[in-house]
């Protein structure tokens, strides 16, 4: 899987564009800045925005030529990101460390999908941010329409209503929903798709 990533973002042009995701803009724009993680972030896109609203931005993924990518973004815009090349069970940020996390197109498969998403609620503050947009179980219609729109082939890779509603039942939820949306990130993410959208809080 890693070599397949390296392959994809092994390229002059940017993947998914340099523009952040249109739901990660409008959710970060709502809140006040502070610090936010960003998984599996790719070649930066999100991450440079954050840090050019005043957040600060740490962010990880496990593609090496990705972080060339990031930080190579991160200065043609002049901010500053906190990147690791690391997965998941390498990173060491004590709990209650971010007052938001972001999880773009991240897919866990469904045997590790619900302790990773406990993994990282463990990292977030009371009262602080959880959100994210992820192909939906309904996609596979639209990706056999048109395979520019992009996402994850396998079907326990997608995301629905329940599996979130199950693995955010801690947070506040503040939007919850399956929507056709027209995506227009890159090469990769071009047509309709079907998206799950998630934006919860955790108590205080």
């Amino acid at each position: 899987m890693k070599e397949f990533w390296n392959q994809r973002y092994n390229q002059e042009a940017y993947a998914y564009g340099k523009a952040p995701n249109v739901y990660f803009k409008e959710v970060l724009s709502s809140l006040e800045p502070g610090k936010i993680l960003l998984p599996a972030e790719g070649e930066g896109r999100n991450a440079v925005f954050a840090a050019s609203l005043g957040w600060e931005v740490y962010a990880y993924d496990f593609s090496e030529i990705a972080f060339q990518k990031a930080t190579q973004l991160a200065q043609e815009k002049k901010v500053t990101i906190n990147y690791q090349i690391a997965s998941l069970s390498e990173l060491d940020f004590s709990p209650e460390f971010f007052d938001a996390i972001a999880l773009i197109y991240l897919h866990f498969p469904d045997t590790v999908r619900t302790p990773n998403h406990c993994k990282l609620l463990e990292m977030v503050k009371k009262g602080g941010a959880v959100f994210m947009e992820a192909f939906s179980s309904n996609h596979p219609f639209y990706q056999k329409q048109n395979p520019a729109v992009g996402g994850p082939k396998m079907p326990d890779q997608l995301y629905n209503i329940t599996k979130l509603k199950n693995d955010f039942e801690s947070l506040q939820t503040i939007n919850l929903s399956e929507e056709i949306v027209h995506l227009k990130e890159g090469q990769y993410h071009n047509g309709k798709a079907s998206v799950i959208r998630f934006f919860g809080k955790k108590p205080l």
